[in-house]
């Protein structure tokens, strides 16, 4: 019995964090706030990288897919209805790889804090995500105001969009957790996620329309959860269509099983971090 008892009272203690962290969140803020700010502290233009770094993309691929291959987002659209959509795709996608990239070596770039047994270290991954989220909202004003300009009008389903940031942040937080304990253990594991997420990222529909790629490959692109995500985005800031519902519920469900594991083996892990660290 007391053994039973003692497995019990284990499991609690592994998820209790989880349960406890929206009462962390006086810590959580200005962890994000700083990490939002540290990727451009330094330098001469500041927070206004965050906008020409994105920017500077669009145009590449804008100039290449649009100007040199003609490609289209939209039958009849033009060169700037491809950069918006390219724009709208990119936003999600960027927050994601950004958060997982950069959680990669959280704990690491904390070592300070891993032994301190009072510490939440689950909170360095959830301060990260929403360092990558707060990144893109400011993008999405941008997008919406750039809609604004070039369309002379903004749609109601943008209000939306709160529905698709909820499972979009639980799929960061899973990957972020998980990658966070990751690279405690395997060095390597910022070069390889690099490799990953730019597959993943020409895997999914963010520079292309879902329209080029061949009717074979379409049930393959439809396993990707970010098809779905990126879709219902472009549905509702920029067609004025409701989320991609199906599509969406397939990618909360992936994202609901992500944030689980990833936070089972932090949880299961970090008890460990002092020791290699």
């Amino acid at each position: 019995m007391r053994g039973m008892i003692s497995a019990q009272t284990a499991r609690r203690a592994v998820w209790r964090p989880l349960w406890e962290l929206p009462r962390r969140f006086d810590l959580i803020r200005p962890l994000a706030r700083r990490m939002f700010v540290a990727r451009y502290r330094g330098s001469a233009l500041g927070l206004v990288w965050a906008v020409l770094t994105p920017l500077a993309l669009i145009a590449v691929f804008t100039f290449l897919f649009a100007g040199v291959f003609g490609a289209r987002f939209t039958s009849g659209g033009s060169t700037w209805d491809y950069a918006l959509y390219l724009f709208c795709g990119l936003l999600p996608w960027t927050a994601f790889q950004e958060s997982v990239q950069q959680s990669s070596g959280v704990v690491v770039a904390h070592a300070n804090l891993v032994k301190r047994v009072v510490f939440p270290l689950e909170t360095l991954p959830v301060a990260q995500a929403l360092a990558a989220i707060a990144g893109q909202l400011c993008g999405t004003a941008a997008l919406l105001l750039a809609a604004l300009f070039m369309r002379g009008e903004l749609h109601a389903t943008a209000l939306w969009l709160p529905v698709l940031l909820a499972p979009q942040l639980l799929l960061t937080l899973g990957a972020s957790w998980l990658v966070a304990s990751l690279g405690v253990f395997l060095r390597d594991t910022a070069q390889a996620l690099a490799l990953v997420l730019m597959v993943w990222m020409y895997l999914t529909p963010v520079i292309y329309p879902e329209a080029v790629v061949p009717e074979r490959y379409r049930a393959l692109l439809s396993l990707n959860p970010f098809t779905h995500l990126v879709r219902s985005y472009r549905n509702c800031l920029l067609e004025g269509l409701p989320p991609d519902w199906p599509g969406l519920a397939y990618f909360t469900l992936v994202a609901l099983a992500a944030f689980v594991l990833g936070y089972w083996w932090f949880a299961r892990t970090r008890k460990n971090f002092a020791d290699v660290i």
